[in-house]
């Protein structure tokens, strides 16, 4: 058994140092003037013990509250046997394109027609869940770029504020250097290994005050690892003119893949092209290998709070107390019960 402030032991003989230092108290006058004591003097017979006669109990139960009293205070608690905890120690920023071209529905999730940003959901939900140990923050950009939650252990926060993010919610266009620059920002008192950004869009830069050029020359001057995906299909079927017949076109046109190949490759990370569900789930499970960086595991030792146990026997103590002011005559030995209380508290609580 441990305690958490072992220091408030010194409280114990606090009862003693009141009676020892303040003066007793006068003996109260009578409040009442009646023209004959005999009954009261009778009934005041009648219900009070003679201190000679009440033993150990007028003292021994405040003692024993007391005691209990300080004993929860100390607040003890058990420590559980040793675990290891290990930890990857990656720190990552996802940052999510929600412009307005992530509407377009060139996805396909358990066979049904979806947008990019659900896919983008629907991959990341898995990819957040096996991060444990790692702290993951949320960049989320369109015109402007918003830091939606920073580096964080609380990973069902990031899942919420993903799945909370709606299509042009940061603007239509698309502002990829900004979105960049903030990352670095939010990334520069992180060590120089554990700077790292997964950058997700499907357009071409449109907007922002930085180009993506000379945010990834940025990226690169402070240690800032970029991973860039490029999502959106290559092939698309669409309705014909008029509603005749189908028709095929790329809705990944605006897609420059030249550009986020110069910022991964301008900042050590890698490009990655997602045409559909499968690859955008295997470029997550790429750079899950490409970012191992585990540490030292962590020691954790569970513990039980056990303050409870000496609360509980306390308010026993105070019951015990009441029930002999209301009944000075009542004795221990005319309790049949008692023992067997006593011994089941004792057995639940030790």
């Amino acid at each position: 058994m441990e305690w958490h402030w072992p220091w408030v032991f010194l409280l114990l003989p606090l009862p003693w140092l009141v009676r020892w230092l303040l003066p007793a108290t006068g003996r109260e006058k009578a409040a009442l003037k009646v023209p004959n004591l005999s009954v009261w003097q009778q009934q005041q017979a009648e219900t009070l013990t003679p201190a000679h006669q009440q033993g150990w109990l007028p003292w021994t139960l405040p003692l024993l509250m007391w005691v209990c009293l300080v004993v929860a205070l100390a607040r003890p608690y058990s420590l559980g046997d040793e675990v290891e905890l290990p930890t990857s120690g990656r720190d990552m920023l996802l940052a999510v394109d929600i412009s307005g071209s992530m509407a377009q529905e060139d996805m396909v999730i358990e066979g049904r027609r979806a947008t990019r940003l659900q896919a983008i959901k629907h991959v990341l939900d898995g990819f957040i869940s096996q991060r444990q140990g790692d702290r993951l923050g949320l960049v989320l950009f369109g015109s402007n770029a918003y830091m939606q939650s920073p580096l964080t252990f609380d990973l069902e926060t990031i899942r919420t504020y993903l799945d909370e993010a709606q299509i042009g919610l940061a603007g239509k266009e698309t502002a990829i250097g900004d979105a960049i620059g903030l990352s670095i920002k939010r990334l520069a008192k992180n060590p120089a290994d554990s700077r790292v950004v997964i950058l997700l869009t499907d357009g071409a830069n449109t907007a922002g005050e930085v180009s993506p050029d000379e945010a990834a020359k940025l990226a690169a001057e402070n240690d800032v690892k970029i991973y860039t995906i490029g999502l959106g299909a290559e092939v698309m079927e669409v309705s014909g003119m008029f509603g005749f017949g189908t028709r095929r076109i790329n809705p990944s046109r605006d897609l420059d893949e030249a550009l986020l190949q110069r910022i991964a490759t301008e900042t050590s990370g890698a490009f990655f092209r997602a045409r559909n569900l499968e690859e955008l789930s295997g470029i997550y499970q790429m750079i899950d290998q490409l970012e191992a960086n585990e540490k030292d595991p962590e020691i954790f030792r569970p513990q039980r709070s056990l303050f409870h146990v000496p609360l509980i026997a306390a308010l026993v103590f105070s019951f015990l107390i009441a029930l002999f002011r209301v009944a000075p005559g009542l004795t221990l030995s005319r309790l049949p019960q008692f023992d067997l209380i006593v011994s089941r508290f004792g057995s639940n609580n030790g």
